[in-house]
């Protein structure tokens, strides 16, 4: 219904400053001529959204979440009773059709949706207020579900979108918006952050470990080296890197004169990984790095960076050590996607510095998507001039539509941008340098929507200018009927191998990615070919399929699949590479007992093909198992233990995803690599297989993945991934602990919390601390402080035991001035309390009502 002003303010006023739930920033207007004068204008429409319950009834009972949209007019001309749209994003989508106020919800494509008037719209007069009230199909847990990114057309002015910038989330607090059915994962309370954070120890300084991820070997002597100068390198020329790096370690306000640091590269006695390194520090001697390779020299280096002393403390010296050590797994990897948002070489800069630091050594680039392709391929300009640009418009083939909340405005930078040739070859050479190795994706058969986009609109421009090879590239058959829906509601994203088109753009671009990797000079051994969540009943009625089908003697689409790999692993095979891709790549659907189940494809067991395994849900619990005890080699990047785009928990101020779990920091601590299912319930574990001595040696090693969907900035991506990633270093390099051997149930308790002490007394008092005093820049997730109710007081404790954690007692947020918690407070008022990085940056705020 429509109100009128004064109850406008009455309901949206001062709550909204205070309590809304601040949703990403709206990109500036597109620009463009704007409507004739008389009607109102996006850029002064008002828009908060509301969840207003979860509703669950026996015909639903998964649930729906009834919301609404409450829609303010504050400009001085109407929104008039017709002739306009107002666009947005939703990720799960919204329930198309009539809503309440006289307008209906309709889907554009994908998860791109609009809402316009129907015929019985009234207006929306200077200084009213509409409210719409529509359903999700699911429920609503997490605000990334929320819709994001509104903007305004009008029809006169159809390629003209103007972005509501006053866009907000209200707060979700009531008991019938937190309601979540059945789902045992509920709101996290301080009373629960306390409980949970009582596993670990706080624990003295000379108590914590020395060195993270844990080294295979490590022997302290009793005494110290002094750092009264700056260390003499040596090193030789083949480790210039390596020598800058060791430099670069101390305080360059040091005088000369200080201990010899000698570098080289030599054999590590014992050890045989390439990566293996041997440090000594010796009051007397100095310091020494061996490495079996300038990486092993490296990682020395950084061990040698968690000895020092923190910047400014009192003690300027180094513990005598014997370090020998190699990792676990050769592959220790990390996912960025920059294609459903793109980030800038910087930001990658950024996290390959990081993933050097913390000893990770492969970086999946995730460059193409159905929402953005993000690296320049010579000879196809338009996959960046269309498929790597997100904005309105009316016309198809222009750009791509708005996602993730991107907007109206193509020059949105996280929904528009790529990476030219000479980024690519620069963050090419920039990972080398860091001993890490780059391994580019590029989605295919599905997640394909910007490349087939690009390649239409590329067909259409060459077949208008005359041109008889501009179908040359064509990736999608016009005359296709198949019916299907990926997660992501897309309809039209699906490469289709029934077009020898299809096999020309793919070798086109597989070898401009090997050019580009042969002009940076460095090596190239795969290409990650994507291969994951094609929607069922894709190709089905594509003539242009079943004409291939039939040409080679195919039953099935499932056949086609396999033709199509077989096809793209010879194009790779041609340049030296093997294959990698999603376990899709390795799976063969078929149905058991009525049920769809993945079962290892027998067609390219012998092939080489790596498969990085995502999914250990729904009956997959053991699909890498599986996959690995058949013949592939795969990388374990399951999505409740590695998938960093997973929200913390499931309340809903928590940025992130949840469709596959929720995963806080000891989550990922806890993942024993060769057998993840051994903590789980018995009746888990039922049926599953677990690894062979032989499906051991094909586990390459761990990733942590991250997907964007919810990351529209660089703070998003270090609150998301840090500390988290620190986790999966640990286990990705370092051996099994005790506790992940140990049968007896009881003493594997005790052996976790000393190993889950020492991790996180590491995080808090060192690792953590380290990174805020010399790289200023990574705002990692401070997670709230437990609090628990205990008589006349109120008790204390932080996941990582010494952080600095201040309160106060009036109702407002802490300050880097606030009290300093020391102990149970016993004061009343509204307790909150929050901790604190060195560098004074608050993080999440617990509260408790003691007044």
């Amino acid at each position: 219904m429509v109100r009128g002003c004064a109850l406008a303010s009455l309901i949206l006023a001062a709550p909204l400053a205070s309590n809304a739930l601040a949703a990403p920033q709206a990109p500036a207007a597109q620009a463009s001529a704007a409507p004739a004068g008389g009607v109102a204008s996006g850029a002064r429409l008002q828009m908060r959204w509301e969840l207003l319950r979860n509703e669950f009834t026996p015909q639903m009972p998964q649930g729906r979440a009834q919301a609404r949209m409450i829609l303010t007019n504050k400009d001085s001309q109407p929104l008039p009773a017709q002739g306009w749209a107002i666009y947005f994003n939703a990720m799960d989508g919204v329930v198309t059709g009539p809503a309440s106020g006289n307008v209906s919800m309709e889907q554009v494509a994908g998860n791109l949706f609009r809402m316009r008037p129907l015929p019985g719209f009234a207006g929306l007069g200077a200084g009213q207020t509409l409210d719409i009230v529509y359903y999700h199909p699911q429920i609503v847990i997490k605000m990334a579900r929320a819709p994001i990114g509104p903007y305004l057309v009008y029809d006169s002015h159809p390629d003209v979108g103007v972005a509501i910038a006053d866009f907000a989330l209200l707060p979700v607090t009531r008991p019938e918006q937190l309601d979540k059915g059945s789902d045992p994962r509920q709101v996290v309370t301080p009373a629960d952050t306390y409980r949970a954070n009582t596993g670990a120890d706080l624990l003295a300084p000379a108590d914590v470990p020395l060195v993270l991820p844990t080294p295979l070997q490590l022997e302290q002597g009793k005494g110290r080296l002094a750092l009264r100068g700056q260390p003499q390198v040596s090193a030789d020329a083949a480790l210039k890197n390596e020598a800058a790096l060791a430099r670069s370690l101390f305080p360059q306000n040091l005088p000369a004169g200080g201990p010899a640091l000698r570098l080289s590269v030599g054999k590590v006695e014992g050890q045989a990984s390439p990566e293996a390194y041997r440090l000594t520090v010796g009051a007397d001697s100095g310091i020494a790095i061996v490495g079996n390779s300038p990486a092993g020299v490296a990682y020395g280096l950084q061990s040698l960076r968690d000895l020092l002393p923190l910047p400014g403390a009192a003690d300027q010296s180094v513990p005598e050590v014997t370090i020998v050590d190699a990792p676990r797994f050769g592959y220790r990897g990390f996912q960025l996607d920059v294609a459903r948002n793109f980030h800038t070489k910087e930001t990658v800069f950024k996290w390959l510095d990081l993933m050097a630091r913390y000893k990770l050594n492969k970086f999946h680039f995730h460059l193409t998507e159905d929402e953005g392709w993000r690296l320049e391929i010579r000879g196809l300009p338009e996959l960046t001039t269309i498929g790597a640009v997100r904005g309105h418009s009316a016309k198809p083939g222009v750009r791509l539509q708005p996602a993730y909340g991107s907007g109206p405005d193509p020059r949105d930078p996280y929904g528009s941008g790529y990476y030219t040739r000479a980024d690519y070859i620069e963050i090419l050479r920039y990972a080398a340098a860091r001993h890490i190795e780059v391994i580019p994706e590029i989605e295919m058969p599905g997640h394909a929507r910007a490349a087939v986009q690009a390649m239409e609109a590329r067909y259409h421009r060459l077949k208008a200018a005359g041109d008889k090879d501009a179908a040359k590239y064509l990736l999608n058959d016009f005359e296709d009927k198949s019916v299907y829906k990926s997660p992501q509601l897309y309809n039209d994203h699906v490469l289709n191998p029934g077009l020898e088109s299809s096999f020309t753009f793919v070798q086109h671009v597989v070898d401009e990615v090997v050019a580009l990797h042969r002009e940076a000079g460095v090596p190239l051994h795969t290409i990650h070919m994507g291969g994951d969540e094609l929607p069922h009943g894709a190709w089905e009625k594509s003539p242009a399929a079943h004409r291939m089908m039939e040409k080679h003697q195919l039953e099935s689409t499932a056949d086609l699949w396999d033709f199509f790999y077989e096809r793209v692993d010879g194009m790779l095979r041609k340049h030296g590479l093997y294959t990698s891709g999603w376990e899709e790549l390795a799976a063969r659907k078929t149905m058991l007992h009525g049920r769809h189940k993945l079962i290892p494809n027998p067609r390219f067991t012998q092939k080489g093909f790596h498969a990085w395994v995502w999914n250990n849900t729904e009956g997959a619990e053991d699909l890498a198992y599986r996959l690995a005890n058949a013949g592939y080699d795969v990388v374990l990047a399951p999505v409740t233990k590695m998938y960093m785009d997973m929200s913390y928990n499931a309340n809903p101020e928590e940025p992130g995803m949840n469709w596959g779990d929720y995963v806080e920091l000891q989550t990922t601590y806890d993942f024993i690599p060769f057998d993840y299912l051994k903590n789980a319930p018995a009746a888990a574990r039922i049926g599953k297989d677990g690894l062979t001595d032989y499906g051991k040696r094909r586990v390459r090693g761990l990733e942590a993945t991250l997907f964007t969907e919810t990351v529209r900035d660089p703070k998003g991506i270090d609150y998301l991934v840090m500390p988290r990633l620190l986790a999966v270093a640990e286990r990705a390099w370092a051996p099994d602990p005790a506790w992940a051997l140990e049968l007896d149930a009881g003493k594997a308790a005790a052996l976790h919390r000393r190993a889950w002490s020492g991790f996180v007394n590491a995080l808090g008092q060192r690792v953590l601390p380290r990174l805020d005093l010399e790289r200023k820049g990574v705002d990692y997730r401070i997670a709230p402080p437990g609090l628990l109710l205990e008589g006349q007081r109120v008790l204390v404790n932080h996941v990582l035991p010494g952080m600095t954690l201040r309160y106060t007692t009036d109702g407002s947020a802490p300050t880097a001035v606030s009290k300093i918690v020391t102990g149970p407070i016993a004061e009343r008022g509204m307790i909150q309390v929050a901790a604190f990085d060195r560098n004074g940056r608050p993080g999440l705020v617990a509260r408790i009502d003691r007044r």
